[in-house]
């Protein structure tokens, strides 16, 4: 039998034309978490965001626009007839939290209630019915504020400022042994529900203007003065 034998190879052909594209595969499974980044750069704090707080004499609530009550309180300081203590008033939170204490009085420096005393005539403030009345008070934030001040004397904030509130200018009784701190009381103060017994304790006195070293004007003797607490 005749055996044939292989022929010489061709020249390959041309690339065929790509194919249709097939079905999407089904979805793979999530890869490992990569490793943390760098932290970013923070943006510079907005002006303001500090913010300030002050104290609203006289008032459970803070009374302006924007500002929040951090928490309502009593007005307290020392005993009118004590040469110790505290000369600053303080506005004392009803919730205390109590740490190491033990009953009864003992050798101590003593904090007291305070009330309002205007059984002279004098009665400046809207609430005519103010007198033996404790004091509440009110701790006030003003986030977007940068200050704030209390200014005797005027029931107006000088210009670029704005006022939280305004009032009457109050302290302890010229004549009394203790002493307590010039506080701006609100003009509409309220009194504590309940408090017009006479404990006495710490005492608010309208404050009034006493002429010699006092230039008079633009003073005038025995005239109460106003104050106002401004913002910016």
């Amino acid at each position: 039998m005749h055996k044939c034998q292989n022929g010489i190879q061709g020249t390959p052909g041309s690339p065929g034309m790509p194919g249709r594209g097939g079905l999407a595969g089904s979805r793979g499974l999530p890869g490992d978490k990569g490793a943390k980044g760098e932290p970013g750069i923070a943006p510079p704090p907005s002006p303001g965001t500090s913010g300030v707080t002050y104290i609203q004499w006289g008032r459970k609530r803070c009374s302006a626009t924007g500002v929040q009550t951090l928490y309502s309180g009593v007005a307290a300081g020392s005993h009118y007839d004590h040469g110790g203590g505290g000369a600053n008033t303080q506005c004392l939170p009803l919730n205390p939290i109590w740490g190491y204490s033990r009953s009864g009085r003992q050798s101590a420096s003593y904090i007291y209630g305070s009330e309002y005393q205007l059984n002279q005539g004098i009665q400046p403030f809207i609430n005519k019915g103010l007198h033996d009345h404790d004091v509440p008070c009110a701790v006030c934030y003003a986030a977007t504020k940068n200050t704030q001040f209390m200014l005797p004397a005027r029931n107006i904030c000088p210009s670029g400022w704005r006022r939280a509130y305004y009032g009457y200018l109050m302290a302890e009784h010229h004549g009394h042994s203790g002493r307590n701190m010039y506080v701006c009381v609100d003009h509409n103060a309220e009194p504590t529900v309940g408090s017009s017994l006479n404990h006495n304790g710490n005492l608010f006195y309208a404050v009034e203007g006493a002429c010699g070293s006092l230039p008079c004007p633009p003073y005038v003797d025995g005239k109460e003065l106003t104050c106002s607490v401004c913002l910016k």
